[in-house]
């Protein structure tokens, strides 16, 4: 069987690509010939900022930007297909640790957008991935998956079903050509949800408490998301990006 790890010429789609991994990932996987439909929330004018940054490299490849709710139809009729690599970075994280400031409808939400979203995103990607018997899906979950976190349990749980849903699929798909890998950061700055180092501060997470002495950056994530995009023989792995934290 031929081996093709080539991402020149693919369509990737990748979700929450207003700033932070998401932006990097876009940067990234552009660099490497990618064209790109980006997803956003409300942010539109970062996405639109963050195309025109790229837009004079594009060599005719298409870059689009998408609301995160009705992506799908507007990528089918702007590209013509499908995503071929789906990077799913788009999330929430609220710093609640106490259970008992939990309520319901912050649980609700963050399994919504942190799992639920990530299920019909795959869900809409794997039809086109089939039919090409070619596809990369990357989750970005999170070091809280393993219950390490400066979020609260809602969170780790929404993380630790990305993961769940990760390695089911890579089982599933491995048949059709279809990898499916997810990228566990931690401590990264530069995001919307660690803006600093400072933030870190008196944390779990605060730098000192690092081993490598800092937090990660945005780019360092781009990179093994860029690598698991022309890595067709990795799937079902968790790769976990955290300075030497457990």
């Amino acid at each position: 069987m031929p081996v093709d790890n080539e991402i020149a010429g693919k369509l990737a789609l990748i979700t929450g690509a207003s700033g932070g991994i998401g932006a990097a990932c876009a940067r990234d996987l552009f660099a490497n010939g990618a064209a790109l439909a980006l997803t956003y929330s409300s942010n539109k004018a970062s996405v639109d900022q963050l195309i025109e940054e790229l837009k004079p490299g594009a060599n005719g490849r298409k870059l689009t930007a998408h609301k995160a709710d009705m992506l799908y139809d507007e990528i089918r009729a702007e590209h013509g297909q499908g995503p071929d690599i789906l990077v799913a970075n788009a999330g929430y994280g609220k710093r609640t640790s106490d259970i008992l400031d939990i309520d319901i409808e912050e649980w609700d939400y963050t399994i919504n957008v942190n799992l639920r979203a990530s299920f019909i995103l795959t869900k809409l990607a794997v039809a086109h991935m089939k039919e090409k018997n070619w596809g990369r899906i990357i989750y970005i979950s999170s070091i809280a998956a393993g219950g390490t976190s400066i979020n609260g349990c809602h969170y780790s749980a929404s993380k630790a079903g990305v993961q769940g849903l990760s390695k089911n699929l890579a089982i599933k798909l491995a048949k059709n050509g279809i990898t499916c890998n997810d990228v566990a950061p931690a401590m990264i700055t530069g995001t919307g949800m660690i803006p600093d180092e400072e933030f870190l501060r008196g944390t779990p997470g605060d730098v000192k408490n690092i081993p490598v002495g800092r937090a990660g950056t945005t780019q360092e994530c781009a990179n093994v998301v860029t690598m698991l995009a022309k890595t067709g023989y990795m799937t079902g792995q968790s790769i976990l990006i955290s300075g030497g934290l457990k």
